[in-house]
């Protein structure tokens, strides 16, 4: 990697994609799939219905490299991520609802998308059986150095390996989306637990609208963000003792 941390690049990234931060999870996901979404705000362990027990090892040591804890911020596991993964997986979206499946599949360019005959569910359980295998009878990918973990996650971004028939780039790409979703995604869809991303980020989240602020510039809004599962609505009252932002 360059010198440019993950943490920028993902604070970056949540400052710049934000705009449409609450639809991020939307399409194709739970809004498509017509399913309830999961309790906001939780604490507790999430109770994993797609992922078995050394696929959610593997999936929340790997989630957690992807975007660490550290002094800057919280990391994927405080934000919830892999059970935005499984909350995703194992629904219709999950299940290829909306994906053509009928072939035939070749290879594709790189501007034609999706072009694998797996649903999303059926390339991470392929992907995760295959990394199993790999490290039966080693040390667990959970158990090593966060270097080793690091460097592993590197080979598969390289490409090159077979993962059960899903090439190796291919899960990665799909596992640093979906863990970025996880991360900036409103908590309805089973992320961005406590909306400690967006705290994170300053982003306001799903307030119903900001009419008192459409001839105000420069206010900064010191208030907790809102969630669309939030029961809590009206207009965005900033306090006009706080100094503008620079």
């Amino acid at each position: 990697m360059s010198k440019l941390s993950r943490r920028t690049f993902v604070k970056s990234l949540g400052a710049a994609s934000l705009a449409p931060a609450t639809l991020l999870a939307t399409p194709p996901l739970l809004a498509a799939a017509g399913a309830t979404p999961p309790t906001v705000g939780t604490d507790e362990k999430p109770l994993y219905l797609f992922f078995n027990t050394d696929e959610a090892a593997f999936i929340e040591a790997a989630c957690e490299r992807l975007i660490p804890h550290d002094d800057v911020g919280p990391g994927a596991l405080d934000a919830g991520v892999p059970n935005y993964l499984d909350k995703q997986l194992g629904g219709s979206w999950g299940a290829g609802e909306r994906l053509y499946r009928s072939g035939p599949w070749h290879q594709g360019t790189p501007s034609q998308g999706y072009q694998l005959p797996f649903t999303p569910a059926e390339l991470f359980h392929a992907a995760l059986r295959a990394i199993g295998a790999e490290f039966d009878g080693k040390t667990a990918f959970k158990d090593l150095a966060a270097e080793q973990q690091d460097a592993y996650l590197k080979s598969l971004e390289a490409g090159g390996k077979d993962l059960g028939g899903v090439p190796s780039a291919a899960f990665f790409q799909m596992l640093l989306q979906m863990t970025v979703e996880g991360y900036f995604s409103d908590p309805v869809y089973g992320g961005n637990k406590n909306m400690v991303a967006w705290k994170m980020i300053g982003f306001p989240g799903a307030y119903a609208n900001y009419y008192d602020l459409v001839d105000k510039h420069g206010i900064k809004l010191d208030r907790e963000p809102m969630s669309i599962g939030s029961d809590r609505h009206g207009i965005v009252h900033p306090d006009p003792n706080i100094p503008a932002s620079l």
